[in-house]
């Protein structure tokens, strides 16, 4: 299946330089540019767009408001968002992946890489790319109290295994390496974080690793916390 992709920023030669990258690859095909979050928005219901290359900082509506404003509409709820950012410290990340965003990605980004992030993100995973997500995420939400004595050290309603697995998912392990790590077969990892994803209320892995951090089963610079 071809992936219609959406680019939005508000440079138009970066969107030109990414329209023909997308364009060069024979699964994609890009389906409209905007310069704004609002002309983002409206393109994604008129084009339908599979997926949209978001980036944070745009004039009129921003990246992360436009896609709130995706995330809420029913009829937009299977357009994915890839947000793109100057810088990998930009803090409006964790405020983009609260709002919808699969996942983000540094513009010096290699083309191949951009690429292979457009079909990750299409196929229903998030990208958390690669070390800069975590780091950043654990930088930027407070460190929680600790748990109480007798808590679940985590989110309510999980097991002790799905506490384990989503540690390692919100330090952007991938399935095989959860699967790997934890002794599983892939296919028994993947049931986990998709069991995991349900119990929560949650879209996908970016807001797993948001309700790692901020539920205290992983502490920002503490190793092997769960």
């Amino acid at each position: 299946m071809t992936i219609r992709v959406l680019l939005a920023d508000d440079q138009t030669l970066v969107r030109a330089a990414f329209a023909m990258l997308v364009e060069s690859a024979p699964d994609m095909e890009v389906v409209g540019q905007a310069g704004t979050g609002r002309a983002a928005v409206d393109l994604a219901r008129s084009e339908r767009a599979d997926l949209i290359v978001m980036d944070i900082r745009m004039p009129d509506l921003d990246g992360i408001e436009a896609t709130r404003l995706l995330a809420e509409d029913e009829d937009l709820a299977g357009v994915k968002v890839l947000m793109l950012t100057t810088y990998d410290t930009d803090e409006h990340v964790v405020e983009a992946l609260r709002a919808g965003a699969s996942g983000f990605l540094v513009k010096d980004t290699k083309p191949g890489e951009l690429l292979e992030a457009i079909r990750t993100v299409a196929a229903g995973e998030s990208l958390l790319s690669p070390g800069p997500t975590s780091r950043l995420i654990a930088r930027v939400l407070r460190a929680p109290a600790p748990a109480a004595a007798g808590s679940s050290g985590g989110p309510e309603g999980l097991s002790e295994r799905e506490r384990q697995v989503l540690s390692l998912v919100a330090r952007g392990l991938n399935n095989a390496e959860i699967a790997e790590t934890l002794g599983l077969s892939p296919l028994t990892a993947k049931t986990h974080v998709s069991r995991i994803m349900g119990k929560l209320g949650v879209r996908d892995r970016a807001q797993l690793v948001i309700v790692a951090y901020e539920s205290g089963l992983v502490r920002p610079g503490v190793e092997g916390s769960a």
